[in-house]
């Protein structure tokens, strides 16, 4: 059986790293006796895969989790059962089974939009200027691990909402990922002088 959890990840726990989150949701799925299914080979893993990598320190209202099991459970007071193990910070909302031959959930990832506040206070017709700047722009050169990129085309979408805050649509498609820190340092804005939350991830329909 295979089934997709989505959960949000705030507080305390935007700065618990991949890895660290992959474990616990295996102890949260152990204490609520779910039939996981490993690997085979020396060091078996749970057969576990969250959507897109979230950064150290964003946070998150639509984390999805793709989690595979030996066997058909009921999905009726699943939801409940998990949350009880779940530390605070982490929020599930919605439980259902998909398809075993469907696609690798983070192969189907589309796009992923962002919600930026700015702790600093900023000209709200100063930050319009400057986000209209970049979308005008038809390349935005930039170098990551010794590797020049183009960022623009990773900008689907990116406007301000309010004076204090940001609203950014990005590519998130395996080898083409446009990243909000990235976005942000082109627009002139400190990512210290932030709090990043990814609200939506969009997947190819």
């Amino acid at each position: 059986m295979r089934i997709q959890i989505t959960f949000s990840k705030q507080g305390a726990l935007r700065y618990t790293g991949h890895l660290d989150l992959h474990k616990l949701w295996e102890r949260a799925a152990r204490r609520a006796e779910l039939p996981l299914a490993y690997s085979q080979g020396f060091h078996p893993q749970p057969k576990m895969n969250i959507a897109a990598a979230l950064p150290l320190g964003f946070s998150s209202r639509c984390e999805v989790l793709d989690m595979r099991l030996e066997h058909d459970i009921p999905l009726e007071g699943l939801q409940e059962k998990l949350q009880q193990t779940l530390p605070t910070g982490i929020r599930v909302f919605a439980i259902e089974s998909v398809d075993e031959r469907a696609p690798a959930l983070q192969t189907q990832v589309a796009s992923a939009e962002y919600e930026v506040t700015l702790t600093e206070a900023v000209d709200g017709s100063d930050l319009k200027r400057r986000i209209d700047s970049v979308m005008e722009t038809g390349s935005i050169i930039r170098e990551r691990r010794g590797k020049t990129y183009d960022l623009r085309p990773l900008i689907e979408e990116l406007k301000s909402l309010s004076s204090d805050k940001i609203f950014m649509r990005l590519t998130a498609r395996e080898g083409a990922t446009g990243r909000p820190e990235e976005v942000l340092d082109v627009l002139g804005i400190a990512f210290d002088e932030t709090r990043i939350e990814r609200t939506r991830l969009n997947f190819q329909s």
